[in-house]
Protein backbone atom coordinates (compact mmCIF):
# COMPACT_ATOMS: atom_id res chain seq x y z
CA UNK A 1 0.00 0.00 0.00
CA UNK A 2 1.62 3.49 -1.10
CA UNK A 3 2.57 6.00 1.96
CA UNK A 4 -0.38 8.32 1.08
CA UNK A 5 -3.14 5.54 1.37
CA UNK A 6 -1.21 4.46 4.95
CA UNK A 7 -1.73 8.15 6.42
CA UNK A 8 -5.21 8.20 4.71
CA UNK A 9 -6.08 5.11 6.74
CA UNK A 10 -4.58 6.07 10.20
CA UNK A 11 -6.13 9.57 9.76
CA UNK A 12 -9.48 8.27 9.44
CA UNK A 13 -8.74 5.61 12.20
CA UNK A 14 -7.30 9.01 14.76
CA UNK A 15 -10.75 10.41 13.79
CA UNK A 16 -13.36 7.79 14.70
CA UNK A 17 -11.69 7.36 17.67
CA UNK A 18 -11.44 10.71 18.68
CA UNK A 19 -15.31 10.99 17.79
CA UNK A 20 -15.81 7.85 19.92
CA UNK A 21 -14.51 9.36 22.80
CA UNK A 22 -16.32 12.37 21.98
CA UNK A 23 -19.86 10.96 22.03
CA UNK A 24 -18.61 9.15 25.12
CA UNK A 25 -18.09 12.26 27.06
CA UNK A 26 -20.56 13.65 26.15
CA UNK A 27 -22.71 11.12 27.12
CA UNK A 28 -21.09 10.70 30.64
CA UNK A 29 -21.32 14.85 31.07
CA UNK A 30 -25.31 14.08 30.96
CA UNK A 31 -26.84 15.36 33.96
CA UNK A 32 -28.52 12.30 35.37
CA UNK A 33 -30.64 13.18 38.79
CA UNK A 34 -31.79 9.52 38.67
CA UNK A 35 -28.22 8.55 39.93
CA UNK A 36 -27.58 11.39 42.23
CA UNK A 37 -30.79 10.41 44.02
CA UNK A 38 -29.81 6.48 44.51
CA UNK A 39 -26.12 8.11 45.76
CA UNK A 40 -27.99 10.01 48.51
CA UNK A 41 -29.67 6.49 49.82
CA UNK A 42 -27.33 6.16 52.68
CA UNK A 43 -27.82 9.94 53.99
CA UNK A 44 -31.60 9.53 53.39
CA UNK A 45 -32.22 6.19 55.36
CA UNK A 46 -29.93 8.08 58.17
CA UNK A 47 -32.21 10.60 58.36
CA UNK A 48 -35.27 8.03 58.24
CA UNK A 49 -35.99 9.54 54.99
CA UNK A 50 -37.48 8.59 51.33
CA UNK A 51 -37.04 9.77 47.90
CA UNK A 52 -40.78 10.15 46.63
CA UNK A 53 -41.74 12.16 49.53
CA UNK A 54 -42.98 15.80 49.68
CA UNK A 55 -40.02 18.32 49.06
CA UNK A 56 -39.92 22.01 50.46
CA UNK A 57 -37.21 24.72 49.99
CA UNK A 58 -35.91 27.32 51.32
CA UNK A 59 -33.26 29.91 49.99
CA UNK A 60 -31.64 32.71 51.46
CA UNK A 61 -30.09 35.38 49.48
CA UNK A 62 -27.44 36.54 52.03
CA UNK A 63 -26.75 33.55 53.27
CA UNK A 64 -26.27 32.09 49.91
CA UNK A 65 -27.35 28.69 50.54
CA UNK A 66 -31.04 26.70 49.70
CA UNK A 67 -32.24 24.23 51.80
CA UNK A 68 -34.19 20.97 50.45
CA UNK A 69 -36.62 19.59 53.25
CA UNK A 70 -38.85 16.50 53.03
CA UNK A 71 -42.43 15.25 54.63
CA UNK A 72 -41.44 12.81 57.33
CA UNK A 73 -44.94 12.63 59.51
CA UNK A 74 -47.10 15.65 59.44
CA UNK A 75 -44.09 17.54 59.77
CA UNK A 76 -40.99 18.65 57.09
CA UNK A 77 -37.29 17.48 58.33
CA UNK A 78 -34.37 19.26 57.05
CA UNK A 79 -32.04 16.96 54.69
CA UNK A 80 -29.73 18.80 53.00
CA UNK A 81 -28.33 22.55 52.56
CA UNK A 82 -26.53 23.28 49.61
CA UNK A 83 -24.57 26.46 48.83
CA UNK A 84 -25.67 28.75 46.19
CA UNK A 85 -22.85 28.59 43.43
CA UNK A 86 -23.71 32.23 41.56
CA UNK A 87 -26.60 34.95 41.89
CA UNK A 88 -27.00 38.47 41.10
CA UNK A 89 -28.21 41.12 42.44
CA UNK A 90 -28.53 42.49 45.70
CA UNK A 91 -30.90 41.74 48.91
CA UNK A 92 -34.53 43.09 47.91
CA UNK A 93 -36.85 41.84 45.10
CA UNK A 94 -36.91 41.33 41.53
CA UNK A 95 -38.94 44.28 40.29
CA UNK A 96 -38.50 44.47 36.58
CA UNK A 97 -37.35 42.76 33.85
CA UNK A 98 -33.43 43.19 33.34
CA UNK A 99 -32.47 44.66 36.79
CA UNK A 100 -30.44 41.98 37.33
CA UNK A 101 -32.02 41.21 40.88
CA UNK A 102 -32.75 37.66 41.81
CA UNK A 103 -36.90 37.47 43.35
CA UNK A 104 -37.50 36.82 46.59
CA UNK A 105 -40.85 36.19 47.79
CA UNK A 106 -42.92 32.25 48.02
CA UNK A 107 -43.32 30.54 44.95
CA UNK A 108 -44.55 27.19 43.34
CA UNK A 109 -43.45 24.34 40.85
CA UNK A 110 -45.41 22.19 38.73
CA UNK A 111 -43.54 19.02 37.13
CA UNK A 112 -44.10 21.04 34.24
CA UNK A 113 -41.81 24.02 34.95
CA UNK A 114 -38.99 21.14 35.47
CA UNK A 115 -36.52 21.27 32.37
CA UNK A 116 -34.43 18.35 32.10
CA UNK A 117 -32.82 19.38 28.73
CA UNK A 118 -31.76 22.77 30.14
CA UNK A 119 -28.28 24.74 28.43
CA UNK A 120 -27.81 25.66 32.26
CA UNK A 121 -27.41 21.68 32.73
CA UNK A 122 -31.14 21.14 34.58
CA UNK A 123 -33.52 23.55 36.11
CA UNK A 124 -36.44 24.84 37.29
CA UNK A 125 -39.20 27.45 37.23
CA UNK A 126 -40.20 29.43 40.16
CA UNK A 127 -42.46 31.02 38.42
CA UNK A 128 -42.23 34.69 38.72
CA UNK A 129 -44.19 36.70 38.68
CA UNK A 130 -46.64 35.01 41.27
CA UNK A 131 -49.73 36.66 42.37
CA UNK A 132 -48.30 39.51 44.69
CA UNK A 133 -45.46 40.06 41.98
CA UNK A 134 -48.39 40.66 39.58
CA UNK A 135 -49.89 42.97 42.23
CA UNK A 136 -47.38 45.27 42.38
CA UNK A 137 -46.58 45.45 38.47
CA UNK A 138 -43.20 43.44 38.86
CA UNK A 139 -41.84 41.91 35.30
CA UNK A 140 -39.53 39.07 34.41
CA UNK A 141 -39.43 35.89 32.70
CA UNK A 142 -37.28 32.45 33.06
CA UNK A 143 -36.47 32.64 37.03
CA UNK A 144 -34.64 29.73 37.62
CA UNK A 145 -33.32 27.60 40.13
CA UNK A 146 -30.29 25.90 37.71
CA UNK A 147 -26.69 24.44 37.17
CA UNK A 148 -24.41 25.34 35.23
CA UNK A 149 -22.64 28.08 37.74
CA UNK A 150 -23.22 31.28 36.35
CA UNK A 151 -26.33 33.63 37.25
CA UNK A 152 -28.51 36.55 35.94
CA UNK A 153 -31.32 36.76 37.89
CA UNK A 154 -31.70 32.85 38.88
CA UNK A 155 -30.34 30.78 41.94
CA UNK A 156 -27.36 28.87 40.63
CA UNK A 157 -26.37 25.59 42.22
CA UNK A 158 -22.95 23.58 40.86
CA UNK A 159 -23.91 20.51 38.94
CA UNK A 160 -23.63 18.03 40.95
CA UNK A 161 -26.17 20.25 43.52
CA UNK A 162 -28.22 20.92 41.37
CA UNK A 163 -28.72 16.83 39.97
CA UNK A 164 -29.52 16.58 43.67
CA UNK A 165 -32.12 18.87 44.31
CA UNK A 166 -33.73 18.42 40.88
CA UNK A 167 -34.13 14.54 41.58
CA UNK A 168 -35.34 14.71 45.05
CA UNK A 169 -37.89 17.81 43.62
CA UNK A 170 -39.05 15.40 40.67
CA UNK A 171 -39.23 12.32 42.58
CA UNK A 172 -41.09 13.81 44.86
CA UNK A 173 -43.50 14.82 41.51
CA UNK A 174 -43.65 11.65 40.28
CA UNK A 175 -44.78 10.37 43.44
CA UNK A 176 -47.77 12.68 44.02
CA UNK A 177 -46.95 15.90 45.22
CA UNK A 178 -49.06 18.05 42.92
CA UNK A 179 -46.60 21.24 43.42
CA UNK A 180 -43.83 22.18 45.76
CA UNK A 181 -42.74 25.03 47.55
CA UNK A 182 -40.27 27.57 47.00
CA UNK A 183 -40.16 30.07 50.05
CA UNK A 184 -37.20 32.94 49.37
CA UNK A 185 -35.83 35.37 51.45
CA UNK A 186 -33.14 38.16 52.02
CA UNK A 187 -31.67 36.61 55.12
CA UNK A 188 -32.28 34.11 57.94
CA UNK A 189 -35.20 36.32 59.38
CA UNK A 190 -34.60 36.49 63.15
CA UNK A 191 -35.40 38.94 64.94
CA UNK A 192 -31.76 39.96 65.11
CA UNK A 193 -31.49 40.37 61.17
CA UNK A 194 -34.57 42.44 61.22
CA UNK A 195 -33.36 44.73 63.42
CA UNK A 196 -30.16 45.19 61.65
CA UNK A 197 -32.13 45.83 58.26
CA UNK A 198 -34.99 48.21 60.05
CA UNK A 199 -33.64 51.05 57.92
CA UNK A 200 -34.30 48.67 54.75
CA UNK A 201 -36.51 50.16 52.44
CA UNK A 202 -37.94 46.80 51.85
CA UNK A 203 -38.61 46.61 56.28
CA UNK A 204 -42.12 46.53 55.27
CA UNK A 205 -42.00 44.01 52.51
CA UNK A 206 -39.83 41.59 54.49
CA UNK A 207 -42.16 41.81 57.55
CA UNK A 208 -44.87 40.60 55.04
CA UNK A 209 -42.07 37.57 54.29
CA UNK A 210 -41.12 36.79 57.80
CA UNK A 211 -44.81 36.08 59.01
CA UNK A 212 -44.74 33.19 56.71
CA UNK A 213 -41.09 32.54 57.77
CA UNK A 214 -42.20 32.24 61.38
CA UNK A 215 -45.12 30.05 60.78
CA UNK A 216 -43.15 27.70 59.41
CA UNK A 217 -40.29 27.82 61.95
CA UNK A 218 -42.95 27.54 64.54
CA UNK A 219 -45.24 24.49 62.84
CA UNK A 220 -42.10 22.73 59.99
CA UNK A 221 -45.43 22.87 58.07
CA UNK A 222 -45.32 25.51 54.95
CA UNK A 223 -48.26 27.39 55.17
CA UNK A 224 -50.58 28.04 52.29
CA UNK A 225 -50.12 31.43 50.63
CA UNK A 226 -52.72 33.56 48.98
CA UNK A 227 -52.48 37.26 47.90
CA UNK A 228 -55.22 39.51 49.39
CA UNK A 229 -54.90 43.39 49.31
CA UNK A 230 -51.40 43.33 47.83
CA UNK A 231 -49.98 41.48 50.68
CA UNK A 232 -49.15 38.13 51.63
CA UNK A 233 -51.89 36.28 53.61
CA UNK A 234 -50.48 32.82 55.58
CA UNK A 235 -53.26 30.04 56.35
CA UNK A 236 -51.84 27.24 58.86
CA UNK A 237 -55.37 25.37 58.51
CA UNK A 238 -55.03 24.66 55.07
CA UNK A 239 -51.36 23.23 54.23
CA UNK A 240 -51.14 21.67 50.94
CA UNK A 241 -48.16 19.88 49.52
Amino acid sequence: MKLAGKIGIAILALATFEAGLFAMSDLTARPDPARAVEALGESLDAKGLTAGQPVFMRIFKKERVLELWLRAGEEFALFETWPICAASGDLGPKLREGDGQSPEGFYFVTIDSLNPNSRFHLSFNLGFPNAYDRAHDRTGSFLMVHGDCVSIGCYAMTDGGIEEIYGLAEAALQSGQRFFRVHIFPFRMTDENMMRHADSPWAEFWANLKEGYDLFEATRRPPNVTVRDRRYIFDTMETST
